[in-house]
């Protein structure tokens, strides 16, 4: 890694941790991960449906938090264009491709942190809770969801900061975002086109949770690939985020 790399690197994390919408995005992500996990393991006493800890988890990540990391990571880029301070940092670094893989460089190992972190604190917690109820949960079961969310969100995470610097737009990008996740897959299921909904990047991180051969709990379909599969897909959606939003940076003036 150069030195113009390391210092863009460096002041992207700085900026990141020096403002209070990065704490308070963890902050309600990680209440909103317990707040479900607690409520879900006490309905295990009571509801006829079982469910094991790493799909409470699951579904606390995919209902609830993975919006807490949508707005981190949105915020971390839109926020410099409506404060005015990203002609400083084109100045710093007036490299743009550098810019936004000094960002990547900073979002991605927080949110898969973050991701793996609540995926435990949620399954720990809900297993307590449930005392008993509900289906038991294996250990390759509860290390696919770990994993996955950590991965899913970290990919979530860019996919967000690509959209952010096509679109200079929190409101934009958050709309933008959360359509792709939620409601187009299902306006293409829909259209009679259920085969596709594997691959929209919401559907595909979750099957990314899921231990191969098990239904999805969203879709209640196995997935039709494995679930490192499901990240790959991910992966390539948020590799053409970052394409269009590097493409648009380059062009336009900050």
């Amino acid at each position: 890694m150069t030195t113009a790399v390391r210092g863009a690197v460096a002041s992207e994390w700085t900026k990141f941790w020096s403002v209070r919408a990065t704490w308070w995005c963890l902050v309600s992500g990680t209440a909103l991960m317990l707040g479900y996990a607690t409520l879900s393991g006490i309905a295990q006493r009571y509801n006829d449906e079982a469910l094991g800890a790493n799909t409470i988890a699951l579904g606390g990540g995919f209902y609830l938090t993975q919006f807490a990391a949508i707005a981190l990571a949105t915020l971390f880029v839109t926020s410099e264009y409506t404060g005015g301070g990203i002609r400083s940092t084109l100045l710093w670094t007036p490299v743009r491709p550098r810019v936004v893989a000094a960002k990547a460089a900073v979002l991605l190992p927080v949110l898969f942190g973050f991701g793996v972190v609540l995926a435990c604190a949620g399954m720990a917690l809900a297993s307590v809770v449930k005392d008993g109820y509900g289906l038991p949960t294996s250990f390759e079961g509860a290390f696919t969801t770990a994993s996955g969310m950590g991965g899913y969100f970290a990919l979530l995470g860019l996919l967000c900061t690509g959209a952010g610097w096509a679109l200079r737009s929190a409101a934009g990008t958050l709309v933008s975002v959360i359509v792709l996740l939620i409601p187009l897959p299902l306006i293409v299921a829909s259209l009679g086109l259920p085969e596709l909904v594997p691959y929209f990047p919401g559907i595909a991180g979750l099957n990314a949770m899921v231990e191969a051969g098990h239904p999805n709990p969203i879709t209640m379909t196995p997935a039709p690939y494995a679930p490192w599969v499901g990240l790959l897909v991910c992966a390539c959606w948020t590799a053409a985020a970052l394409a269009v939003g590097t493409a648009v940076l380059r062009r336009r003036d900050a």
